[in-house]
């Protein structure tokens, strides 16, 4: 009978094939996907000496990790897309709740920014929402990413993204 469904650390998804493509072989998940929301945490920490990068932030949109790694120039990116959907559900479910709460904020900020005749008047505030509520979600996402979560782990309302950090690394 011929397994329909690919397994971490069987077959393309051999452990050693997946750490040469920069995945994580325990969990099915690669950083790379990360680098999408660095690119605009970047663009918004840079907002109060550089207002005109609100262009760019205007122009980021969100992306799945599927679509991240089909639109990227990831050597494995198929081998990435095939691993995640091998990656056990919990750590995917929850990398999709951190992802969903960063594309929320940046969705927020961009609206603010659409609001405003002058970046720079909300630039410092920008930057300090996105290093302190966006930064702490993708570090969390990194957690998932790499394996550091329990199976049950889960954002609770009214918790911020810092407690979760916090509970991740005591």
């Amino acid at each position: 009978m011929e397994c329909l469904h690919p397994v971490l650390g069987a077959g393309e998804l051999a452990a050693d094939r997946l750490e040469e493509a920069n995945i994580n072989p325990q969990t099915g998940l690669a950083t790379d996907y990360l680098n999408h929301f660095n690119e605009v945490m970047m663009l918004l920490e840079m907002l109060p000496d550089m207002p005109d990068c609100a262009e760019d932030v205007l122009e980021w949109e969100p992306l799945d990790y599927e679509g991240h790694f089909e639109n990227s120039t990831f050597k494995d990116k198929a081998l990435a897309i095939q691993a995640y959907h091998a990656a056990p559900n919990h750590l995917r479910e929850h990398l999709e709740a951190q992802v969903a709460d960063i594309n929320a904020l940046v969705g927020d900020i961009q609206n603010q920014l659409r609001q405003t005749a002058n970046p720079a008047e909300v630039a410092v505030a920008i930057a300090d929402k996105a290093t302190h509520e966006i930064k702490p979600l993708i570090a969390i996402a990194g957690a998932v990413i790499h394996g550091h979560v329990e199976p049950d782990a889960t954002q609770h309302e009214g918790e911020g993204a810092q407690a979760e950090i916090d509970a991740l690394f005591a």
